[in-house]
């Protein structure tokens, strides 16, 4: 045997072992890959398949503007940005006077109009007793009219004073007829004018419309403030909520009613948030863009469209960790539900 040979004899058991070695290894390697892969499809099929999660999330509110309903110069702001407030607070007063003066004007009109009213009541009781006088001197005249003892002429001017007290109580009365001094078209229609002149009064002192955190105020003293120009907003951060853009193919089980788990950056991973969704909106944010998609012009590229998903927050979290508009989360739905 030569060398050569001797080497070859001696080698071919190692190298056998080699790849006996080799193939366990892959076939440990393929079993751990399946292991995992099994692991994985367990995990999607009990776990993550009932969740739809996204991070285009942000809080948002209905935030109340505060509008004057009157016009004038501004005579004090009692607020400023960032402050909190509750409702019913003076926020802003404008200057008075003006008002004042058409509320001594509107009074001044009503009790006018009170005194006219009450003078067309007692017109009415003397024409009825001018109507009845003379119907009664009519009345007895005619009777006798035919012994001669009264003239034709003399009868004619008797019936012509009571056609006319008849004329005018009947003008007399169409003036009062189904009312009384106080519900009298007339005077209603100055106690209007008087209830209005008491409205733009109220209304120079401008109150919080609800509770929560001045913004946004641009107003200032000796300022014009004119009727329906808004001065500030007041933020009621207990009654934010989160407007979720999840993906459309996100959206095939999510309904309302479902507990969501929230997480914020202004918290971090450290608290969670949560609620319940709350609806869907009514089409996607391309849709109600101040521009929308024209995409029947020729050129279409296909982008996945986000659909906002109101989410409703829990109060008692919210007064513990307050939330801020315009502040980002991240959202997760549970569709197991």
């Amino acid at each position: 045997m030569t060398f050569t040979s001797w080497v070859k004899a001696e080698d071919a058991p190692q190298e056998t072992r080699l790849k006996a070695t080799r193939a366990r290894l892959f076939l440990l390697l393929g079993a751990v890959l399946a292991a995992i892969a099994i692991a994985v499809g367990l995990w999607w099929w009990l776990i993550a398949s009932h969740y739809v999660s996204t991070d285009d999330a942000y809080v948002d509110v209905s935030s109340a503007q505060v509008t004057p309903l009157t016009t004038g110069r501004v005579a004090e702001v009692r607020v400023h940005d960032s402050q909190w407030v509750n409702k019913g607070d003076v926020l802003v007063v404008i200057d008075p006077a003006d008002a004042e003066l058409a509320l001594a004007q509107a009074q001044a009109a009503y009790g006018m109009t009170l005194r006219k009213v009450r003078t067309y009541f007692a017109s009415d009781a003397a024409r009825r007793a001018d109507y009845e006088r003379t119907k009664l001197d009519y009345d007895r005249r005619a009777k006798i009219s035919a012994t001669g003892a009264v003239s034709g002429e003399e009868l004619w001017s008797v019936k012509a004073a009571y056609l006319a007290a008849a004329a005018a109580l009947q003008a007399s009365e169409a003036l009062t007829q189904g009312t009384g001094v106080e519900n009298h078209p007339e005077v209603l229609a100055a106690k209007a004018q008087l209830d209005t002149a008491k409205l733009n009064l109220e209304r120079t002192v401008i109150r919080a419309p609800v509770s929560g955190i001045v913004a946004e105020r641009s107003v200032q003293v000796g300022q014009m403030a004119a009727a329906g120009h808004p001065v500030m907003t007041v933020v009621p951060i207990d009654q934010v909520y989160v407007d979720a853009n999840f993906k459309e193919d996100q959206l095939a089980h999510v309904h309302a009613g479902q507990p969501v788990t929230l997480t914020s950056d202004l918290y971090g991973s450290s608290f969670e948030f949560h609620g319940r969704v709350a609806g869907l909106g009514g089409g996607t944010g391309a849709a109600f863009a101040v521009i929308p998609a024209q995409n029947a012009t020729g050129n279409w590229i296909k982008v996945v469209q986000r659909v906002p998903v109101r989410i409703a927050l829990d109060r008692d979290e919210l007064a513990a960790h307050p939330l801020r508009v315009g502040l980002s989360m991240r959202a997760v739905i549970d569709i197991s539900n």
